[in-house]
């Protein structure tokens, strides 16, 4: 029996033809958020205006003498450079003493807690569905190992790789092996 995965976007609710519509949006920072970050899918096309509504932001930190932390404070730029008044705000940061970056302890929080990541490369995972490129490792994987891999595929309930559908024969360079099986099948 075979299953298939119906994908939708979690901003409008619209079902995703294509698993490649799709695009993992990471919310670091809202007021409804308690929790730390999370992740949700949109369709490509429900973001197409996002850069157009970005802001420019700053953000600044006040090490203030009476206080152990600095503040953090997010700001417009716009509003940011109106505090420049003798002199325009690029004169005086380009005039500005360098500082060492320094990882806010909010990011690093964040960068150790991404997801790991899955070796598609690897017999345990080559021919898995994902999004992003197929390796060229992998690739050699499923042409060297496609019987075993969609064994593995169709005992986890994932869709298989699959010689006579187009898309996956290009994706993992199958079209000797397809040729060659057709031959012997045919």
């Amino acid at each position: 029996m075979g299953q298939k995965i119906i994908r939708f976007s979690d901003l409008t609710g619209r079902h995703a033809e294509d698993e490649d519509q799709l695009v993992r949006v990471v919310v670091r920072a809202h007021p409804e958020l308690a929790d730390g970050p999370v992740a949700i899918e949109a369709l490509a096309g429900e973001l197409a205006e996002v850069r157009g509504l970005a802001l420019d932001l700053v953000t600044i930190e006040l090490h203030r003498p009476d206080a152990e932390e600095p503040e953090t404070v997010v700001m417009t730029a716009e509003a940011f450079d109106r505090l420049a008044t003798v002199t325009p705000m690029a004169e005086v940061l380009r005039g500005a003493e360098r500082v060492a970056a320094r990882t806010v302890p909010a990011q690093a929080a964040a960068a150790g807690a991404g997801r790991e990541r899955v070796n598609y490369a690897s017999p345990e995972h080559a021919g898995r569905p994902h999004k992003g490129r197929t390796t060229d490792a992998e690739k050699q994987v499923v042409r060297e190992h496609l019987d075993e891999i969609n064994e593995r595929l169709a005992a986890e309930g994932v869709r298989t790789v699959d010689l006579a559908n187009p898309e996956h024969v290009a994706r993992y360079g199958l079209e000797e092996l397809a040729a060659e099986r057709a031959v012997t099948l045919g």
